[in-house]
């Protein structure tokens, strides 16, 4: 049984060589974390550090914007793996008092040299996943920073270099080397190659530094300290951007970046991209990230089958699931880029007789015989993607004493981006979100590179309001383009079947990537795997799906958070 549960995912998508090579960041083990109740105000990160710092900016009056950007920046210190100002993320705000929503875009964008041919061989034929990360091609330019103060000026209420001081005092400092970073670093093939990142992380052996050993890294602490003086355009102008701009071209893999592609970034505010479920309405985030459109699709899919009289998490809820996120990321594959490049819009995707159309493919007693053809809208042509996605991500979600609340995720893509250290902050790779192969026969492909174009994303930060308009939930979590089927099942927990946070987040996982079934490899996802082979005809893979769900629910007059049991996140709050 366990043989045939085992079939590769990656080897069906990407071919033998990417399967061995590209992996998601590893899992290091669960433990159970309760919910936990606040009256005032909550936040939960993906650290202990990174969540004492929002509290401690919640507790001095500062928003739910403040706190946000106070916990990114001691994330960039501790969870170095995951996140920073070397990469790129999506926040989603909600001003209680005016009702309104932003979305905020500070996705990474391809230099102004980029073609479409960017991860191609001479031959044509696409680099391996690995060959194409590792060095400076694979480097965007890197947006979080000019997005977190792009939100400050909208919502912040503490001044912008007090938001630094959490971040600033942990790298000068140093913190204890927790057991996930330690085994991250110890498992990591290709990190030690970076002269600064070696000396960073690793002993003078070679060995990653041990649990409970002190890291401090003055090199990142003097960027933060400069830019909380001076403001994000001393990040993209100057010494900082010359330093990032060096590193990209003298890497052994060299990238494109110029001066000026640093300097001419911006993050922008765009709509945020809302829809229906079960008297919820669900928000999520606009193209370039494929996650709120997809999650939205998932979730219009699933209407038609009343989860709600499903027994939560039983077999055939599971199996409806799956048969829907597969129709959905057929979808996903096809249609979503940056949105210069889409000829096709999440509305269209998103209409409610195109979701009866594409429900029609879903047989409640049988699971599809391989991957679905996406759907046809405006008589479009569809091409397939060649994109593996498996970023290192960390998502949270804060609600601060006003009740303003914000959902955000942020990534260097890969686990360590591309392993180049520039000034104590590793830079990301997330130019390997585009399609590799930026055509064929079928045509070009929305997520194909190109100068200035942002590539494709899965990050899904949501925010869920109910029937009256009021927040009901801000969530989200890290895990690559697993990232919709985390956020979609958790809000079908949430709303569907009213369970606690911490009880969804206990189920095990179920992926469907429009191929194999993947179940989270644990006891119970053992059992249920077997009902889906057996019952449903599912070809499944048991593997780890290291989520990090970072859920906040209104529970009466106040806030019920749970942080993920795969990962090292925390709950605060009063």
């Amino acid at each position: 049984m366990r043989r045939k549960l085992c079939m590769v995912l990656l080897c069906v998508l990407f071919g033998t060589a990417w399967a061995q090579q590209a992996t998601p960041e590893l899992a290091t083990g669960h433990t159970f974390k309760p919910a936990v109740k606040a009256a005032r105000f909550m936040a939960v990160t993906a650290n202990p550090h990174a969540t004492d710092a929002a509290v401690s900016i919640l507790r001095a009056g500062g928003s739910a914007t403040d706190a946000a950007i106070a916990a990114a920046l001691v994330l960039n210190v501790v969870e170095p793996q995951s996140s920073g100002i070397g990469g790129g993320g999506f926040l989603l705000h909600y001003a209680r008092d005016s009702g309104l929503r932003t979305a905020y875009d500070g996705r990474e964008r391809a230099p102004a040299a980029a073609d479409e041919a960017l991860f191609l061989r001479a031959d044509g034929e696409p680099l391996g996943f690995f060959d194409a990360v590792v060095g400076g091609r694979s480097i965007g330019v890197p947006g979080l920073l000019k997005m977190l103060e792009l939100a400050h000026g909208d919502s912040g209420r503490l001044p912008w270099r007090r938001l630094f001081e959490p971040a600033i005092r942990l790298a000068e400092a140093g913190f204890p080397v927790s057991e996930r970073l330690h085994a991250l670093l110890a498992a990591d093939r290709f990190l030690r190659q970076d002269v600064a990142a070696r000396r960073l992380f690793y002993t003078a052996s070679g060995d990653a530094l041990p649990v409970g050993g002190l890291l401090r890294n003055p090199s990142l602490a003097r960027v933060l300290r400069a830019v909380a003086d001076g403001g994000a355009d001393v990040f993209y102008r100057g010494e900082i951007a010359k330093s990032i701009v060096d590193g990209v071209q003298a890497a052994a893999n060299p990238g494109v970046l110029s001066l000026d592609d640093l300097a001419n970034y911006e993050a922008r505010r765009l709509p945020v991209l809302c829809g229906e479920y079960q008297g919820f309405e669900v928000c999520g985030m606009p193209p370039p990230s494929a996650g709120g459109g997809t999650v939205l699709e998932i979730l219009g899919l699933l209407k038609r089958f009343r989860m709600q009289e499903r027994a939560p998490g039983s077999p055939f809820a599971m199996h409806l699931f799956a048969e829907s996120s597969r129709v959905a990321f057929a979808d996903r594959d096809a249609w979503y880029g940056d949105p210069t490049t889409m000829t096709v819009t999440p509305a269209d995707l998103l209409a409610p007789d195109y979701l009866q159309q594409r429900a029609q493919l879903i047989n409640p007693a049988q699971a599809a015989d391989g991957a679905v053809e996406p759907g046809l809208p405006q008589e479009a042509r569809s091409v397939h993607a060649r994109s593996p996605e498996l970023p290192s991500t960390s998502h949270l979600s804060i609600v601060d004493a006003q009740g303003n609340a914000v959902a955000m995720t942020a990534s260097i893509e890969n686990a360590f981006g591309s392993r180049l250290l520039v000034s104590g902050f590793l830079l990301n790779n997330q130019l390997t979100d585009f399609s590799f192969r930026p055509r064929n026969e079928r045509g070009l492909h929305p997520n194909r590179a190109g100068a200035g174009r942002q590539p494709r994303s899965s990050m899904a930060p949501t925010l869920v309001f109910d029937a009256q308009g009021d927040l009901y939930a801000a969530l989200g979590s890290p895990g690559g383009s697993h990232i919709i089927n985390y956020v979609a099942g958790t809000l079908v927990g949430l709303i569907d079947w009213g369970m606690p946070p911490d009880a969804v987040i206990a189920l095990p996982h179920v992926s469907n990537r429009n191929g194999t079934t993947e179940v989270e490899d644990t006891p119970e996802g053992a059992a249920l795997a077997e009902v889906l082979v057996g019952v449903f005809g599912h070809q499944v893979k048991l593997r780890d799906l290291t989520s990090g769900l970072h859920v906040i629910v209104r529970d009466g007059a106040g806030w019920l958070g749970a942080a993920d049991s795969r990962r090292e996140g925390t709950v605060g709050g009063e």
